[in-house]
């Protein structure tokens, strides 16, 4: 048996977007290559935060409470992280989510 044969291969990671845009509404819009154009709206965006705060490490339970979101919460910026992920920062103060292209897909319902 080889090295190869030992070593587990790993998914293929996602294409990054085309184009991400922030609409007046605060709703994220997502051109992704060769796909749909999509839009997220920014309380579903901040439930989806992938962090250590909102989601528990250890076992992937959501700590986040969806009601206790703003409903008025907007993204004030984002800043892109390598080529894999962008963050965030929201109007409620929460800055420490990287939102994976992965991320973006499932939450934009591309993906499971």
């Amino acid at each position: 048996m080889g090295l190869l044969d030992r070593i587990p291969s790993r998914p293929k990671p996602a294409a990054p977007p085309e184009s991400i845009d922030v609409n007046d509404r605060g709703e994220l819009e997502i051109a992704w290559p060769g796909g749909p154009r999509v839009i997220i709206p920014p309380v579903q965006l901040r439930d989806a935060c992938p962090c250590a705060g909102c989601i528990e490490e250890g076992t992937g339970r959501k700590l986040l409470d969806t009601a206790s979101i703003p409903a008025d919460i907007r993204p004030l910026g984002i800043d892109p992280v390598g080529s894999y992920a962008v963050q965030i920062r929201w109007s409620d103060g929460h800055s420490t989510g990287l939102y994976t292209w992965e991320t973006l897909r499932r939450a934009s319902g591309l993906e499971p």
